[in-house]
């Protein structure tokens, strides 16, 4: 009787014999020790990898997007939820994304290349990290999902996107429009937990990072687009120049600096005071903000509220929807004159 069994075909298939050929000449000590450096192997990838300390799932509009935070606080949305979030078909589990020219595939597209800034480049690449259970999974900063919105939301004004890819913008607005309503970072502390069990001593722990004692040199840090958004929604005509009103350092403490991490203000306050002569103060409070943590923060504060002010139609539509979003830490009184840019 001839066997029945289908000869092997693909090199994939005569090497699957070839490897149970060799394994069935290995004792079972050797079996054993290879099994053993595999599990090592494994073992060593696993604790080079960023730890998630806690995970959950959030929701933002009809999206559903699994989440975690790892060990040194970054908090990260999976691979398939960031896709699936803006209606793009998510990779099978366990792969890694494409990249090319440094992006992921839902910005490697020329409608986008001219809008897409070093910052957004650096803020893409992929993190692998190893969930509460063992298991690997692949995730990106929470914060870059605002940053794509934002960019897509640009494009469809200028005009940039193809026919296939304003279903994309659609679902950034709805995205925009829900983060609106509650800032991503504290989205993901909720759904994972992780604001309950955070360490008492988290302030002091975060000012000494977010900032520096001695003062850095002058850079621009806000956009002019953000003083643009500012002058539209006041109904203001916008200036030549840097003929801006004085009031400006009122409002960027009112939609920036007391929104930042509690406490940062007070601090800021402290390191650089007002003088006692011009009832200003010398420097900006940007230059006493860290180069790793305060800077990139407030570097992401202003690019998250500027989708919120450019879907709002005037002043008081945005603070309502900034208040809900990103509200103070507590009230603050105090009206700075000097502090705009």
């Amino acid at each position: 009787m001839a066997d029945s069994k289908k000869p092997p075909q693909t090199p994939a298939e005569f090497g699957a014999i070839g490897g149970r050929k060799r394994a069935d000449k290995l004792s079972s000590d050797e079996k054993k020790e290879i099994a053993q450096r595999a599990a090592q192997a494994r073992w060593a990838e696993a604790a080079s990898l960023p730890k998630a300390t806690h995970t959950g799932s959030l929701r933002i509009g009809d999206a559903e997007i699994p989440c975690a935070v790892l060990s040194d606080g970054t908090r990260l949305l999976t691979q398939e939820g960031f896709l699936g979030a803006l209606g793009r078909s998510t990779k099978p589990k366990g792969r890694s994304q494409q990249v090319t020219d440094g992006l992921p595939p839902f910005l490697a597209t020329k409608s986008l290349k001219s809008l897409i800034s070093e910052d957004i480049i650096s803020s893409t690449a992929p993190i692998v990290f190893v969930t509460p259970k063992g298991g690997k999974a692949l995730g990106f900063k929470a914060e870059l999902l605002p940053k794509v919105c934002d960019l897509f939301l640009q494009a469809r004004t200028e005009g940039l996107l193809t026919t296939q890819q304003l279903p994309v913008a659609e679902k950034c607005e709805m995205l925009v429009r829900a983060l609106a309503k509650v800032g991503i970072v504290a989205l993901v502390d909720e759904a994972t937990g992780f604001q309950t069990e955070r360490d008492r001593d988290e302030l002091h722990k975060l000012l000494s990072v977010y900032l520096v004692e001695e003062r850095l040199a002058w850079a621009k840090r806000f956009p002019d687009e953000f003083y643009r958004q500012v002058y539209r929604l006041k109904g203001w005509p916008w200036p030549v120049g840097k003929a801006k009103t004085p009031y400006l350092g009122h409002i960027t403490n009112d939609i920036v600096y007391e929104r930042l991490p509690e406490g940062v203000l007070p601090k800021l306050r402290e390191l650089n005071p007002t003088l006692e002569d011009s009832k200003r103060r010398r420097f900006k409070h940007h230059q006493f903000l860290s180069k790793e943590i305060g800077q990139p923060d407030l570097r992401d504060h202003i690019l998250q509220i500027l989708p919120v002010m450019r879907i709002s139609k005037d002043w008081k539509t945005f603070k309502r929807h900034l208040d809900i979003a990103f509200p103070k830490n507590g009230d603050q009184t105090e009206m700075d004159l000097d502090e705009a840019e």
